[in-house]
């Protein structure tokens, strides 16, 4: 694909995450990995566009990975790579592959070092599944490995550990031009700004300006970001906004809005 002076248009790349597990829809934990894997992927030049919470059901599992791997370049899982019976995305990810899962030797033998002879139990074993063909991720924490499958990356639900194996799984990952974002707060409320930021939108193709209001000293604000891949832009979408906001004679903080 070229642009109108026949320059390629930047290649973008998308990821999706699907977050595992009945404790994250019951409500008793809360999600910690969302907004990393989002940040961590910007900055390699991956735009995360979907998230999915799926209960430890294998049809689910199968259903929502085959559904994301097919719309999107990368696809994360956290959760339910662990020792116990309810750790089902193993088998799950075999399944949605169509492969046997297998126990893989490099990933045993990572576990018979880790663990002091005779502590490695059957239990302990079922982490050194990994469905046929699959490439591992390193957990430099507990040693247990992530993998890799296709454009599917499996990764642990403990925040510390799925950190440390995202990093790992960046060797795999190609990426384009990061999404970059500038705010500028007013203090007053969407509806005031709302036809004035649409129009500045329109003015600047490639910029997406959202609005997210709050609640601070009493009265309601609004924080417009501004988010694109080209800096100069960005920079001009952003001082155009800027102009237009104080013409409308609305004050404006540049950055989030601060008490």
């Amino acid at each position: 694909m070229t642009t109108a002076n026949n320059a390629p248009t930047p290649r973008i790349y998308t990821a999706a995450l699907a977050i595992i597990g009945n404790e994250i829809l019951s409500g008793r934990t809360q999600d910690a990995n969302l907004a990393h894997l989002a940040k961590t992927l910007n900055s390699w030049g991956v735009e995360l566009r979907e998230a999915r919470v799926v209960p430890d059901i294998e049809g689910e599992i199968v259903d929502a990975v085959n559904a994301l791997r097919a719309r999107y370049d990368y696809v994360f899982t956290t959760g339910g790579i662990g020792p116990t019976h309810d750790d089902i995305t193993a088998d799950s990810i075999a399944k949605a592959f169509g492969v046997p899962l297998v126990e893989h030797s490099d990933a045993l033998a990572i576990l018979e070092a880790h663990y002091p002879p005779g502590e490695l139990t059957v239990v302990r074993r079922r982490m050194a599944r990994v469905p046929e063909g699959g490439e591992l991720i390193e957990n430099p924490i507990s040693k247990a490995p992530g993998f890799k499958v296709g454009n599917v990356f499996v990764l642990a639900g403990i925040p510390a550990i799925m950190r440390a194996q995202l990093e790992g799984a960046r060797q795999f990952i190609e990426g384009g031009r990061s999404v970059l974002s500038k705010t500028v707060s007013v203090e007053v409320g969407e509806s005031r700004i709302a036809d004035l930021l649409e129009t500045a939108e329109k003015r600047h193709a490639g910029i997406d300006m959202g609005s997210y209001p709050f609640f601070r000293r009493g009265s309601f604000g609004t924080a417009l970001v501004l988010r694109g891949r080209d800096p100069a832009v960005l920079e001009a979408a952003y001082a155009d906004l800027c102009a237009a906001l104080t013409a409308a004679g609305i004050e404006i903080h540049p950055g989030e809005f601060q008490d």
